[in-house]
């Protein structure tokens, strides 16, 4: 039996191994990168790749359905990788014009991998695709400097909110989803240890042989099915439509200008002033502009597809659809069971009330929307919104809100007891009724302080005075 249990685990490393010299080398096609001995870092990705990749890429077959798709793309992803290390490990660096053609086919991937969860969202595997999408960006490394380490890490956290999802869901069900998780995590944690080692700063170019161009630049990965329309940008992400020199060279000629760069500021007079109008700060926050796609984005004429998407709200199978609603104050969705979920995606400037005991409600890329609702057995989430306000006339266990810049939560006397989770989000209140009838609002803490005791991290909210 010993024996036995030895060569099973030996047959499991060879295939392990098979299957990732088989990504490793497919996939790319045809890309002008020399034959011969690889470098030592191109080596050790290979070691990543033949290891959890691996793994990973066997989970999502076994666990199949849209998981499986998405795995198939993603390793048409992590070949086009390492196409690029191939090509960095005997090339000089390109000029910025060329580098965004050599990166083509890793932003290629991204948008695919992105698209796929967008045009998926009524999966019962959509945990899984959101995991894998908010963390696609991981494979944009090669283009971040200084730091494409820390940045790898930043994609690891973003997967981990929906991995927890998945791990709750099936951690009493399927093992195979527990051990999904795991490899595909552990896929990101190689590679910022990985990246530390070989790449600190940025990929690590060739100093000799000839500099890399366009010619040169690995083809777009064959195979799967025709991308379907780009969908959100990644968590972190970045613009390579433009050269990363160019933007430090602009940045330097500003600050070179000494006394002559306020030249170009508006005068502001004293009454216009925040600090000495103090009445000027009720305003509303300044809107944060959205952060730039790893990829050149989507093309005009898929914007206009996006904002042109028909309005829905109907009951498909337990789940209430409630998507790309525009300036709709009165949608109700009534005659709800227990059973039942809602979903709301894309509203904007609407109004929505769920009257009777549901399951749970989900407000998901919203933008000034109120949701009114009587009871919630489950949970609330609001994700990825902006300006949300929500009031409970029955009651509610959890609201979750992440990724989410302003939110007012209106809790009635019977879910006092509410727990109120927060994540990556800015502007929450919270508000309570009084004796009166009327609200006294409460502000949710975005700012927090922590330190060492000796023994572990302590960590209280914190506030700025003054």
């Amino acid at each position: 039996m010993a024996e036995l249990a030895g060569l099973v685990a030996r047959l499991e490393t060879a295939v392990g191994r098979l299957e990732g010299m088989s990504l490793s080398g497919g996939g790319g096609g045809g890309a002008a990168v020399p034959a011969g001995p690889v470098s030592k870092f191109v080596e050790e990705y290979d070691d990543i790749v033949s290891g959890a990749v691996a793994q990973y890429l066997s989970l999502s077959q076994k666990i199949g359905g849209d998981v499986q798709k998405h795995a198939d793309m993603m390793k048409q992803g992590f070949a086009a990788v390492r196409q690029i290390l191939m090509l960095a490990s005997s090339h000089q660096k390109p000029s910025d014009s060329a580098l965004t053609s050599v990166l083509q086919p890793v932003s290629t991937v991204v948008t695919k991998v992105q698209g796929f969860r967008e045009a998926n969202r009524t999966s019962p595997l959509f945990n899984h695709l959101s995991a894998v999408s908010e963390s696609v960006g991981a494979l944009g490394w090669i283009a971040v400097a200084p730091k494409p380490g820390p940045y790898v890490k930043e994609m690891n956290d973003a997967a981990m909110f929906y991995t927890n999802r998945v791990l709750k869901d099936y951690k009493e069900k399927d093992k195979t989803h527990t051990e999904w998780v795991r490899a595909y995590l552990s896929i990101w944690t190689e590679l910022q240890n990985y990246i530390k080692k070989h790449h600190t700063t940025g990929l690590s170019w060739s100093k000799s042989g000839p500099v890399a161009s366009t010619s040169s630049a690995p083809a777009p990965p064959s195979g799967g099915c025709p991308p379907p329309p780009p969908g959100p940008p990644p968590p972190a992400a970045m613009d390579l439509s433009g050269g990363a020199d160019d933007n430090r060279n602009a940045l330097f000629a500003s600050i070179n200008q000494g006394a002559d760069i306020t030249r170009g500021l508006k005068h502001v007079a004293d009454d216009q002033k925040t600090h000495k109008n103090p009445n000027l700060r009720s305003g509303g926050a300044p809107v944060r502009s959205a952060p730039k796609p790893f990829s050149s984005g989507p093309k005009p004429a898929a914007q206009a597809q996006a904002q042109t998407q028909p309005p829905v709200l109907e009951l498909d199978g337990k789940k209430w659809k409630v998507e790309n609603q525009e300036n709709a104050q009165n949608l109700v969705i009534s005659n709800t069971e227990l059973k039942q979920v809602v979903y709301a995606f894309k509203c904007n400037k609407s109004t929505l009330t769920v009257k009777g005991k549901i399951n749970s409600i989900t407000l998901d890329n919203c933008k000034k929307t109120g949701l009114v609702f009587d009871n919630v057995v489950g949970i609330v989430e609001v994700i990825n919104c902006r300006d949300i306000k929500i009031q409970v006339i029955g009651k509610v266990p959890t609201i979750s809100i992440n990724k989410t810049d302003g939110c007012h939560v209106y809790l009635s006397k019977e879910s006092l007891s509410c727990e109120i989770i927060s994540a990556k989000s800015s502007e929450m209140n919270v508000l309570v009724p009084k004796e009166d009838g009327d609200f006294a609002e409460y502000p949710v803490p975005e700012q927090f302080k922590s330190v060492w005791d000796g023994h572990k991290l302590v960590t209280t909210v914190t506030e700025i005075s003054g």
